[in-house]
Protein backbone atom coordinates (compact mmCIF):
# COMPACT_ATOMS: atom_id res chain seq x y z
CA UNK A 1 0.00 0.00 0.00
CA UNK A 2 1.52 3.38 -0.77
CA UNK A 3 1.45 6.18 1.33
CA UNK A 4 -1.15 7.99 0.15
CA UNK A 5 -3.98 5.28 -0.41
CA UNK A 6 -2.46 4.35 3.81
CA UNK A 7 -3.42 8.37 4.93
CA UNK A 8 -7.37 7.64 3.28
CA UNK A 9 -7.65 4.47 4.98
CA UNK A 10 -6.85 6.20 7.97
CA UNK A 11 -9.08 8.94 7.88
CA UNK A 12 -11.88 6.92 6.52
CA UNK A 13 -11.05 4.46 9.82
CA UNK A 14 -10.94 7.11 12.32
CA UNK A 15 -14.26 9.07 11.57
CA UNK A 16 -14.80 11.13 14.43
CA UNK A 17 -10.77 12.06 15.04
CA UNK A 18 -11.04 13.49 11.10
CA UNK A 19 -14.16 15.03 11.14
CA UNK A 20 -12.57 16.64 14.40
CA UNK A 21 -9.54 17.84 12.93
CA UNK A 22 -11.52 19.21 9.39
CA UNK A 23 -14.04 21.03 11.33
CA UNK A 24 -11.44 22.71 13.40
CA UNK A 25 -9.37 23.53 10.23
CA UNK A 26 -12.23 25.24 8.41
CA UNK A 27 -13.79 26.81 11.24
CA UNK A 28 -10.57 28.71 11.83
CA UNK A 29 -9.70 29.14 8.19
CA UNK A 30 -12.80 30.91 7.36
CA UNK A 31 -12.75 33.05 10.43
CA UNK A 32 -9.13 33.78 9.20
CA UNK A 33 -10.16 34.57 5.23
CA UNK A 34 -13.23 37.01 6.69
CA UNK A 35 -11.42 38.97 9.09
CA UNK A 36 -9.16 39.46 6.15
CA UNK A 37 -11.73 40.13 3.83
CA UNK A 38 -13.22 42.61 5.64
CA UNK A 39 -10.12 44.59 6.31
CA UNK A 40 -8.66 44.17 2.81
CA UNK A 41 -12.48 45.12 1.25
CA UNK A 42 -12.41 48.56 3.55
CA UNK A 43 -9.08 49.60 2.26
CA UNK A 44 -9.72 48.69 -1.57
CA UNK A 45 -13.32 50.21 -0.68
CA UNK A 46 -11.29 53.62 0.54
CA UNK A 47 -8.97 53.57 -2.46
CA UNK A 48 -11.38 53.22 -4.97
CA UNK A 49 -13.54 56.07 -3.66
CA UNK A 50 -10.39 58.28 -3.44
CA UNK A 51 -9.61 57.55 -6.90
CA UNK A 52 -12.95 58.42 -8.30
CA UNK A 53 -12.60 61.66 -6.22
CA UNK A 54 -9.79 62.52 -8.81
CA UNK A 55 -8.41 65.45 -6.91
CA UNK A 56 -5.28 66.06 -4.95
CA UNK A 57 -7.02 68.23 -2.36
CA UNK A 58 -10.43 68.99 -0.96
CA UNK A 59 -11.35 72.07 0.33
CA UNK A 60 -14.32 72.34 2.26
CA UNK A 61 -15.94 74.92 4.94
CA UNK A 62 -14.04 75.09 8.21
CA UNK A 63 -15.65 73.00 10.94
CA UNK A 64 -17.76 71.00 8.23
CA UNK A 65 -14.48 68.23 7.63
CA UNK A 66 -16.67 65.53 9.47
CA UNK A 67 -19.77 66.49 7.93
CA UNK A 68 -18.23 65.97 4.34
CA UNK A 69 -16.05 62.92 4.94
CA UNK A 70 -19.55 61.33 6.07
CA UNK A 71 -21.37 62.04 3.24
CA UNK A 72 -18.42 61.01 0.79
CA UNK A 73 -17.66 57.55 3.06
CA UNK A 74 -21.27 56.49 4.18
CA UNK A 75 -23.57 58.66 1.35
CA UNK A 76 -25.26 60.73 4.06
CA UNK A 77 -26.76 63.78 2.52
CA UNK A 78 -25.19 67.13 4.14
CA UNK A 79 -25.79 70.29 3.36
CA UNK A 80 -22.37 72.98 3.80
CA UNK A 81 -21.99 75.89 2.04
CA UNK A 82 -19.08 78.92 1.49
CA UNK A 83 -19.06 81.37 -0.73
CA UNK A 84 -18.73 80.92 -4.31
CA UNK A 85 -15.54 83.71 -4.28
CA UNK A 86 -13.19 81.49 -2.88
CA UNK A 87 -12.93 79.45 -6.40
CA UNK A 88 -10.79 82.35 -7.50
CA UNK A 89 -8.99 82.72 -3.75
CA UNK A 90 -8.17 79.11 -4.08
CA UNK A 91 -7.37 79.32 -7.69
CA UNK A 92 -4.46 81.67 -7.36
CA UNK A 93 -3.09 79.64 -4.71
CA UNK A 94 1.01 78.96 -6.02
CA UNK A 95 1.02 75.30 -7.35
CA UNK A 96 -2.66 75.08 -8.20
CA UNK A 97 -3.26 73.58 -11.69
CA UNK A 98 -7.51 73.07 -11.56
CA UNK A 99 -10.26 73.95 -9.02
CA UNK A 100 -13.73 72.71 -9.53
CA UNK A 101 -16.65 73.26 -7.09
CA UNK A 102 -19.04 71.15 -6.13
CA UNK A 103 -22.73 71.45 -4.51
CA UNK A 104 -23.69 68.92 -2.65
CA UNK A 105 -27.80 68.21 -1.96
CA UNK A 106 -29.88 65.91 -0.84
CA UNK A 107 -33.10 64.13 -1.67
CA UNK A 108 -36.52 63.81 -0.49
CA UNK A 109 -36.31 60.86 2.12
CA UNK A 110 -37.55 57.26 0.33
CA UNK A 111 -36.61 58.22 -3.17
CA UNK A 112 -37.88 55.53 -5.32
CA UNK A 113 -34.84 55.22 -7.57
CA UNK A 114 -31.85 54.82 -5.08
CA UNK A 115 -31.87 51.47 -3.22
CA UNK A 116 -31.35 53.18 -0.12
CA UNK A 117 -32.98 55.51 1.76
CA UNK A 118 -31.48 58.94 1.11
CA UNK A 119 -29.58 59.94 -1.80
CA UNK A 120 -27.21 61.83 -2.18
CA UNK A 121 -26.84 64.80 -4.78
CA UNK A 122 -23.53 66.52 -6.23
CA UNK A 123 -23.60 69.12 -8.61
CA UNK A 124 -20.40 69.81 -10.38
CA UNK A 125 -19.72 72.56 -13.10
CA UNK A 126 -18.59 71.13 -16.61
CA UNK A 127 -16.94 73.78 -17.53
CA UNK A 128 -14.16 73.46 -14.23
CA UNK A 129 -14.78 69.62 -13.84
CA UNK A 130 -11.97 66.88 -14.01
CA UNK A 131 -13.39 64.37 -11.90
CA UNK A 132 -16.81 63.26 -13.79
CA UNK A 133 -16.04 64.64 -17.19
CA UNK A 134 -13.13 62.18 -18.02
CA UNK A 135 -15.61 58.92 -17.18
CA UNK A 136 -18.62 60.74 -19.14
CA UNK A 137 -16.17 61.44 -22.39
CA UNK A 138 -15.30 57.82 -22.12
CA UNK A 139 -18.66 56.00 -21.32
CA UNK A 140 -20.60 58.70 -23.48
CA UNK A 141 -18.14 60.37 -25.73
CA UNK A 142 -19.62 64.00 -24.28
CA UNK A 143 -20.92 65.87 -21.26
CA UNK A 144 -24.64 65.63 -19.43
CA UNK A 145 -27.15 67.84 -20.76
CA UNK A 146 -30.45 69.63 -19.42
CA UNK A 147 -32.36 66.99 -16.97
CA UNK A 148 -29.49 64.35 -17.81
CA UNK A 149 -27.91 62.46 -14.47
CA UNK A 150 -25.16 59.67 -13.92
CA UNK A 151 -25.41 57.50 -10.80
CA UNK A 152 -23.71 55.55 -8.62
CA UNK A 153 -24.13 51.47 -8.66
CA UNK A 154 -27.42 52.03 -6.46
CA UNK A 155 -28.87 54.40 -8.96
CA UNK A 156 -31.96 52.66 -10.67
CA UNK A 157 -34.12 53.82 -12.56
CA UNK A 158 -38.29 52.96 -11.20
CA UNK A 159 -39.44 49.72 -12.97
CA UNK A 160 -42.35 50.95 -15.25
CA UNK A 161 -40.89 54.59 -15.53
CA UNK A 162 -38.89 56.13 -18.70
CA UNK A 163 -36.73 58.65 -16.00
CA UNK A 164 -36.28 59.28 -12.51
CA UNK A 165 -38.29 61.85 -11.32
CA UNK A 166 -37.09 63.93 -8.34
CA UNK A 167 -38.61 66.81 -6.61
CA UNK A 168 -41.10 66.44 -9.78
CA UNK A 169 -38.74 67.26 -12.13
CA UNK A 170 -37.59 64.54 -14.86
CA UNK A 171 -34.38 62.96 -14.61
CA UNK A 172 -32.95 60.73 -17.25
CA UNK A 173 -29.91 57.87 -15.88
CA UNK A 174 -27.41 58.04 -18.42
CA UNK A 175 -25.36 55.36 -16.90
CA UNK A 176 -24.09 54.05 -13.62
CA UNK A 177 -20.66 54.51 -12.10
CA UNK A 178 -18.33 51.46 -11.27
CA UNK A 179 -18.77 50.39 -7.52
CA UNK A 180 -16.89 52.06 -4.72
CA UNK A 181 -18.26 50.49 -1.70
CA UNK A 182 -18.76 53.96 -0.03
CA UNK A 183 -20.86 56.73 -0.35
CA UNK A 184 -20.50 57.75 -3.97
CA UNK A 185 -22.56 54.35 -4.99
CA UNK A 186 -25.97 55.69 -3.05
CA UNK A 187 -24.50 59.71 -4.83
CA UNK A 188 -26.53 60.96 -8.35
CA UNK A 189 -24.02 63.98 -10.10
CA UNK A 190 -26.02 66.42 -12.33
CA UNK A 191 -25.06 69.79 -13.67
CA UNK A 192 -25.48 73.38 -12.15
CA UNK A 193 -28.11 73.96 -15.11
CA UNK A 194 -30.02 70.55 -14.22
CA UNK A 195 -29.78 71.15 -10.55
CA UNK A 196 -31.40 74.69 -10.69
CA UNK A 197 -34.15 73.33 -13.48
CA UNK A 198 -34.99 71.25 -10.64
CA UNK A 199 -35.09 73.91 -7.75
CA UNK A 200 -37.31 76.08 -9.88
CA UNK A 201 -39.79 72.81 -10.58
CA UNK A 202 -40.00 71.77 -6.92
CA UNK A 203 -41.61 74.89 -5.83
CA UNK A 204 -44.37 73.79 -7.71
CA UNK A 205 -43.97 70.16 -8.46
CA UNK A 206 -42.86 69.06 -4.59
CA UNK A 207 -44.18 68.96 -1.21
CA UNK A 208 -40.77 70.18 0.26
CA UNK A 209 -39.21 72.86 -2.50
CA UNK A 210 -35.21 72.39 -3.21
CA UNK A 211 -33.06 75.39 -2.21
CA UNK A 212 -29.66 76.07 -3.93
CA UNK A 213 -28.69 79.32 -2.11
CA UNK A 214 -26.81 82.18 -4.85
CA UNK A 215 -23.37 82.52 -5.67
CA UNK A 216 -22.67 79.17 -2.88
CA UNK A 217 -20.93 76.20 -3.36
CA UNK A 218 -20.01 72.90 -0.69
CA UNK A 219 -16.62 72.43 -2.21
CA UNK A 220 -14.09 72.36 -4.16
CA UNK A 221 -11.47 69.65 -5.84
CA UNK A 222 -8.31 70.87 -6.59
CA UNK A 223 -5.51 69.37 -8.88
CA UNK A 224 -2.00 70.46 -8.29
CA UNK A 225 0.24 71.30 -11.00
CA UNK A 226 2.81 68.35 -12.12
CA UNK A 227 6.12 68.07 -9.98
CA UNK A 228 4.46 70.31 -6.88
CA UNK A 229 4.44 69.27 -3.25
CA UNK A 230 0.51 68.23 -2.40
CA UNK A 231 1.30 69.14 1.42
CA UNK A 232 3.12 71.79 1.09
CA UNK A 233 0.03 73.46 -1.08
CA UNK A 234 -2.26 72.22 0.74
CA UNK A 235 -0.77 74.32 4.13
CA UNK A 236 -0.42 77.35 1.82
CA UNK A 237 -4.15 77.25 1.51
CA UNK A 238 -4.57 76.58 5.02
CA UNK A 239 -2.14 79.34 5.91
CA UNK A 240 -3.39 82.26 2.98
CA UNK A 241 -7.50 81.61 3.32
CA UNK A 242 -10.19 81.76 5.62
CA UNK A 243 -13.12 80.07 6.46
CA UNK A 244 -11.80 77.06 4.51
CA UNK A 245 -10.02 73.79 5.29
CA UNK A 246 -7.52 71.68 2.61
CA UNK A 247 -8.25 68.02 2.97
CA UNK A 248 -5.22 66.05 0.88
CA UNK A 249 -6.72 62.97 -0.43
CA UNK A 250 -4.22 60.61 1.36
CA UNK A 251 -5.25 62.18 4.27
CA UNK A 252 -9.45 62.08 3.17
CA UNK A 253 -11.31 59.46 5.76
CA UNK A 254 -8.13 59.57 8.14
CA UNK A 255 -10.25 59.15 11.54
CA UNK A 256 -11.95 55.73 9.60
CA UNK A 257 -8.47 54.47 8.90
CA UNK A 258 -7.24 54.92 12.72
CA UNK A 259 -10.46 53.15 13.49
CA UNK A 260 -9.90 50.46 10.95
CA UNK A 261 -6.55 50.04 11.68
CA UNK A 262 -7.79 49.40 15.31
CA UNK A 263 -10.03 47.06 14.44
CA UNK A 264 -7.05 45.14 12.29
CA UNK A 265 -5.00 44.66 15.52
CA UNK A 266 -8.34 43.34 17.30
CA UNK A 267 -9.06 40.88 14.57
CA UNK A 268 -5.08 39.93 14.38
CA UNK A 269 -5.17 39.27 18.17
CA UNK A 270 -8.49 37.35 17.85
CA UNK A 271 -7.06 35.21 15.01
CA UNK A 272 -3.44 34.60 16.93
CA UNK A 273 -5.41 33.62 19.93
CA UNK A 274 -8.04 30.96 17.75
CA UNK A 275 -5.20 29.58 15.83
CA UNK A 276 -2.67 28.98 18.60
CA UNK A 277 -5.78 27.10 20.67
CA UNK A 278 -6.36 25.15 17.08
CA UNK A 279 -3.38 24.41 16.85
CA UNK A 280 -3.05 22.63 19.97
CA UNK A 281 -6.58 21.31 20.42
CA UNK A 282 -4.90 19.46 16.77
CA UNK A 283 -1.98 18.51 18.36
CA UNK A 284 -3.43 16.62 21.24
CA UNK A 285 -5.64 14.86 18.82
CA UNK A 286 -2.77 13.89 16.56
CA UNK A 287 -0.81 12.55 19.95
CA UNK A 288 -4.02 10.51 21.01
CA UNK A 289 -4.53 8.78 17.78
CA UNK A 290 -1.14 8.01 17.31
CA UNK A 291 -1.11 6.43 20.96
CA UNK A 292 -4.25 4.45 19.64
CA UNK A 293 -2.33 3.18 16.77
CA UNK A 294 0.87 1.86 18.33
CA UNK A 295 -0.44 -1.87 17.41
CA UNK A 296 -1.00 -1.02 13.94
CA UNK A 297 2.41 0.81 13.63
CA UNK A 298 4.36 -2.11 14.90
CA UNK A 299 2.59 -4.56 12.61
CA UNK A 300 3.55 -1.97 9.29
CA UNK A 301 6.69 -2.22 10.98
CA UNK A 302 7.09 -5.59 11.03
CA UNK A 303 6.24 -6.13 7.30
CA UNK A 304 8.97 -4.11 6.15
CA UNK A 305 7.67 -0.43 6.86
CA UNK A 306 10.72 2.29 7.22
CA UNK A 307 10.09 4.64 9.94
CA UNK A 308 10.45 7.66 7.02
CA UNK A 309 7.22 5.69 5.66
CA UNK A 310 4.96 5.73 8.83
CA UNK A 311 6.37 9.69 9.63
CA UNK A 312 5.25 10.55 6.11
CA UNK A 313 1.95 8.47 6.10
CA UNK A 314 1.01 10.74 9.53
CA UNK A 315 1.81 13.84 7.62
CA UNK A 316 0.25 13.00 4.78
CA UNK A 317 -2.80 12.34 6.90
CA UNK A 318 -2.42 15.39 8.42
CA UNK A 319 -1.65 17.34 4.93
CA UNK A 320 -5.39 15.74 3.44
CA UNK A 321 -7.48 16.96 6.29
CA UNK A 322 -5.54 20.21 6.05
CA UNK A 323 -6.18 21.30 2.38
CA UNK A 324 -9.91 19.68 2.29
CA UNK A 325 -10.73 21.17 5.46
CA UNK A 326 -9.23 25.40 4.16
CA UNK A 327 -10.64 24.56 1.08
CA UNK A 328 -14.45 24.06 2.24
CA UNK A 329 -13.89 26.80 4.95
CA UNK A 330 -12.34 29.54 2.55
CA UNK A 331 -14.80 28.65 -0.20
CA UNK A 332 -17.83 29.19 2.23
CA UNK A 333 -16.48 32.14 4.12
CA UNK A 334 -15.68 33.86 0.29
CA UNK A 335 -19.26 33.38 -0.97
CA UNK A 336 -20.93 34.12 2.02
CA UNK A 337 -19.38 37.55 2.42
CA UNK A 338 -20.05 38.33 -1.42
CA UNK A 339 -23.29 37.33 -0.90
CA UNK A 340 -24.03 39.47 2.32
CA UNK A 341 -21.77 42.34 1.97
CA UNK A 342 -24.29 45.03 1.86
CA UNK A 343 -25.83 43.70 5.54
CA UNK A 344 -22.26 43.18 6.60
CA UNK A 345 -21.22 46.91 5.57
CA UNK A 346 -24.39 48.30 7.00
CA UNK A 347 -24.22 46.40 10.10
CA UNK A 348 -20.43 47.63 11.31
CA UNK A 349 -21.04 50.90 9.66
CA UNK A 350 -18.03 50.39 7.03
CA UNK A 351 -17.68 50.93 3.62
CA UNK A 352 -16.80 47.46 1.76
CA UNK A 353 -16.12 46.92 -1.89
CA UNK A 354 -15.31 43.25 -2.08
CA UNK A 355 -11.36 42.59 -3.57
CA UNK A 356 -10.80 41.54 -6.99
CA UNK A 357 -10.93 37.75 -7.69
CA UNK A 358 -6.67 38.30 -8.42
CA UNK A 359 -6.63 39.67 -4.63
CA UNK A 360 -9.06 36.81 -3.56
CA UNK A 361 -7.73 33.74 -4.55
CA UNK A 362 -4.13 35.13 -3.71
CA UNK A 363 -5.91 35.10 -0.34
CA UNK A 364 -7.12 31.55 -0.90
CA UNK A 365 -3.93 30.26 -1.42
CA UNK A 366 -2.11 31.94 1.04
CA UNK A 367 -5.25 30.76 3.80
CA UNK A 368 -4.42 26.98 2.00
CA UNK A 369 -0.91 27.29 2.80
CA UNK A 370 -1.28 28.55 6.39
CA UNK A 371 -3.56 25.58 7.29
CA UNK A 372 -1.43 23.30 5.44
CA UNK A 373 1.62 24.42 7.43
CA UNK A 374 -0.28 24.61 11.06
CA UNK A 375 -1.61 20.96 10.73
CA UNK A 376 1.18 19.82 9.41
CA UNK A 377 3.40 21.34 12.76
CA UNK A 378 0.37 19.66 15.19
CA UNK A 379 1.16 16.73 13.62
CA UNK A 380 4.90 16.50 13.37
CA UNK A 381 6.19 15.60 17.15
CA UNK A 382 3.09 12.90 17.51
CA UNK A 383 4.29 11.10 13.85
CA UNK A 384 8.12 11.28 14.56
CA UNK A 385 7.42 10.05 18.52
CA UNK A 386 5.26 6.98 16.52
CA UNK A 387 8.05 6.41 13.65
CA UNK A 388 10.61 5.96 15.98
CA UNK A 389 9.19 3.84 18.12
CA UNK A 390 10.25 -0.23 18.26
CA UNK A 391 7.75 -2.43 16.76
CA UNK A 392 8.88 -5.38 19.47
CA UNK A 393 7.80 -2.73 22.29
CA UNK A 394 4.44 -1.58 21.18
CA UNK A 395 3.66 -5.33 20.53
CA UNK A 396 4.25 -6.51 24.14
CA UNK A 397 1.93 -3.29 25.37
Amino acid sequence: MNILGLAFRNIKASKFRSIAIFLCVMGVAAFLLSTTLIIKGAEHSLDAGISRLGADILVVPSGAEQKVETALLMGKPTSVWMPQENLAKLAAIPGVEKVTPQIYLASLYGASCCAVSEMFMVVYDPQTDFVITPWLQRKLGRGLKLGEVIGGTYIFVPEGDKDIKLYGYPLTLKGNLEATGIGIDQTMFMTLETAREMAKASVTTAIKPLVIPDNSISAVLIKVKPGEDVHRVALTILEKTLGMVPIESPNLFGAFRNQMNGLLWGFMVITIIVWALAMVLMGLVFSMAANERRREIAVLKALGATRRFIFSSILTEAAILAISGAFIGISLAGFGLYIFKDYIAGSLKMPFLFPSMASFFSMFGGGIAIALLTVTLAAFYPALMISRQEAAIAMRE
